[in-house]
C-alpha cells in the first residue's frame, strides 16, 4: 500500500485562463479512504484523473508513496480505477473481464483463476463467473468492475462516481459493501462523488471542492460539526444547514423578536472586520418549536417588548413525513426579505400546511460566519 500526496497540483485546460483545479494540497495516509465531493464542475473528477495520469499536471506534483508520478503514464502508477459506466467488455464472461488486465500483463492462467475466484468470493460473484455482463444487474456489473480492480492488487484504488447509475436502494447497499471491502483490503482509496451523503457515510476523511479550490478536508464528523465556511456549511448535511444573515446587537444577534446569545469572540471578530451582521447557521435538527408558553430553548433567550412568542415566525409551506421524523419547509421574514427555512420536528407533532410556528435555535447549536468573507468565526 502507499500514501498519496497532491502537492499544489494544478490543471489548466487549453484555452482556459482559470484552473480547473488550483494548487490542490492533500496528504492521504496509507490505507485511508478519502472522498472528494462537491457540485458539478468543482474539479473533483479532474483531480482524480490527474492522480490516474489521465490529465496533465500543469503545475505542482503528485506522489504515490516515495515516487513522483506527476509525468508517469497511467500503466506505471500501480493504480486501479473503477468508472461510473463500468467499462466491461460485453463479449467476455465475468471471469474474463476480471482477469483481463492480468492476462495482458502475462500472468499465468492458474494464478489469474486463483485471483479471480478470490475476488469473486469477496464480492458474492462466484456463481456468475461464466455469465456475460448483459445477464447481470447494474449492481452486479459494478461489482465486476470492482473485482477487476481488486485482482490487480494495486497500491491505490480510484473510484469515479461508481454508484451514479444505480437505483436508490442499491446505492445504499453497494456503498456499504465498497466501504466494508476497503476496510478489509486496507488499500488507499480516493473516491469521487457529488452525493454528500455518500461522502459522509463512506470516507475516513472528506475533501470538499468548489470552483477548483479545496474548501476543507476533515473527518465527516468534524466537517458536520465545524464547517470551515458558508459553502461547506450549506453543502454538507441533508437537509442543508439553514443560513440566515442577522444583525449584531448587544448580547448576541437579533433572531426574529428575540436575542440569541452566540459566541462573543465570533461577534468581536465580525466587528473587527467591520461587519454589522453575521451569517448564523442552524441545522434543521437544532431548532425547537416554541409553544406560546415558552419552553426550554426559549428560556435561554432575551425577548423584546412585544407579546409575540420568542424566536422566528415560520410560515409552513410543505411538510415531509419520513416516519421517524417530520420536516417543515417554510419561509421566514428576515431583514424585509422572505427566506427559506427547514426545521426537523417530531413525526407525532407535525403542523399543518399554512400554519405559523415559532422556532428558536438550541443553546450552543449555532454556527457563526462572516457575511463579508463567508469564513467560520465561531469555535
Amino acid at each position: 500500500m502507499a500514501t498519496v500526496q497532491f502537492d499544489k497540483a494544478t490543471r489548466i485546460y487549453p484555452g482556459s485562463e482559470k484552473p480547473a483545479v488550483d494548487a490542490l494540497e492533500i496528504d492521504i495516509a496509507d490505507g485511508e479512504f478519502l472522498v472528494l465531493v462537491g457540485p458539478s464542475g468543482c474539479g473533483k473528477s479532474t483531480s482524480l484523473r490527474m492522480l490516474a495520469g489521465l490529465e496533465d499536471v500543469n503545475r505542482g506534483a503528485i506522489r504515490i508513496g516515495d515516487r513522483d508520478v506527476t509525468h508517469l503514464p497511467p500503466k506505471d502508477r500501480d493504480i486501479a480505477m473503477v468508472f461510473q459506466n463500468y467499462a466491461l467488455y460485453p463479449h467476455m464472461t465475468v471471469a474474463d473481464n476480471m482477469g483481463f488486465a492480468l492476462k495482458i500483463a502475462g500472468v499465468n492462467k492458474t494464478e489469474i483463476r486463483r485471483k479471480v475466484e478470490e475476488a469473486a468470493k469477496m464480492l458474492d460473484l462466484s456463481e456468475y463467473l461464466d455469465r456475460k455482463p448483459k445477464a447481470l444487474s447494474g449492481g452486479q456489473r459494478q461489482r465486476v468492475a470492482m473485482g477487476r480492480a481488486i485482482v490487480r492488487d494495486p497500491q491505490v484504488f480510484l473510484f469515479d462516481e461508481p454508484l451514479s447509475n444505480l437505483d436508490a436502494k442499491l446505492r445504499v447497499s453497494t456503498r456499504t459493501q465498497i466501504a466494508s471491502l476497503q476496510r478489509r483490503l486496507g488499500i488507499t482509496t480516493v473516491y469521487v462523488t457529488h452525493d454528500q451523503v455518500e461522502a459522509m457515510t463512506m470516507g475516513d476523511r472528506v475533501a470538499v471542492l468548489k470552483g477548483g479550490l479545496l474548501q476543507q478536508v476533515d473527518s465527516p464528523r468534524n466537517m458536520y460539526d465545524k464547517p470551515a465556511n458558508v459553502f461547506v456549511a450549506g453543502f454538507i448535511g441533508s437537509p442543508a444547514m439553514n443560513l440566515i444573515d442577522v444583525p449584531i446587537i448587544d448580547g448576541g444577534v437579533k433572531f426574529g423578536n428575540s436575542v440569541v446569545p452566540v459566541n462573543r469572540d465570533a461577534l468581536k471578530a465580525a466587528s473587527d472586520k467591520g461587519d454589522r451582521t453575521v451569517t448564523v447557521g442552524v441545522r434543521p435538527e437544532h431548532f425547537d418549536v416554541v409553544e406560546l408558553g415558552g419552553g426550554a430553548a426559549a428560556a435561554s433567550l432575551s425577548k423584546d417588548a412585544s407579546d409575540a412568542p420568542a424566536g422566528l415566525a415560520v410560515t409552513v409551506n410543505v411538510v415531509e413525513e419520513t416516519g421517524a421524523d417530520g420536516y417543515i419547509y417554510g419561509t421566514v421574514a428576515v431583514g424585509g426579505e422572505q427566506r427559506d427555512l427547514v426545521v426537523r420536528v417530531s413525526s407525532r407533532a407535525v403542523p399543518e400546511k399554512g400554519a405559523t410556528v415559532h422556532v428558536v435555535p438550541r443553546p450552543g447549536e449555532t454556527h457563526v460566519f462572516s457575511t463579508s468573507t463567508g469564513e467560520r468565526l465561531s469555535d
